[in-house]
């Protein structure tokens, strides 16, 4: 069976094929130490700083560490082995998550905008994020862990075949 011009492709859900750039691992291990080594340092200093309250400060900061580390280590991997991404003449199709894991699917007609972002991190490691946003009521699809100039490419690609694109992106 053919499509006519005025009908769209069908879009089935189904693996995405790309993986996220290998240094995304050191990106999201760099997230995560941030995200527990602030506090950490503010209950050492407090924690040398307050004698009568140190132990109550230090012990936290232990048990930061020790939390941590771990996640620092282990959960970059496993990420990387799940995140996946494409874009196809017809949509954009991304799996991503940790525990709950989420396939979505942007028909290339459903696209509003196309963004890229590069935050302090991102830019250190040579990475950014495609953001597509549709008419969904989910919210936008976002690649995350992208080569920069990956990124560019795809929204470059996604800008032009959503314009070439017949559909009110509704």
């Amino acid at each position: 069976m053919t499509t006519s011009h005025s009908e769209p492709a069908e879009v089935r859900l189904r693996p995405p094929r790309n993986e996220v750039d290998p240094r995304a691992v050191a990106w999201w291990r760099a997230g995560i130490a941030l995200t527990f080594a602030v506090p950490v340092v503010v209950l050492v200093v407090l924690g040398l700083l307050i004698e009568p309250a140190r132990f109550w400060l230090l012990m936290p900061a232990v048990v930061l560490v020790l939390a941590g580390l771990p996640l620092a280590l282990l959960l970059p991997r496993w990420w990387f082995r799940l995140h996946r991404w494409e874009v196809t003449d017809t949509a954009v199709y991304t799996r991503s998550g940790y525990f709950w894991q989420e396939w979505r699917v942007a028909p290339l007609s459903r696209i509003q905008t196309v963004d890229t972002q590069r935050g302090p991190l991102e830019q250190h490691f040579g990475l950014a994020t495609v953001t597509v946003t549709t008419a969904s009521a989910k919210g936008a699809v976002k690649i995350e862990g992208l080569d920069q100039h990956t990124a560019a490419d795809v929204a470059e690609q996604l800008t032009e075949t959503t314009q070439a694109t017949a559909g009110d992106a509704t």
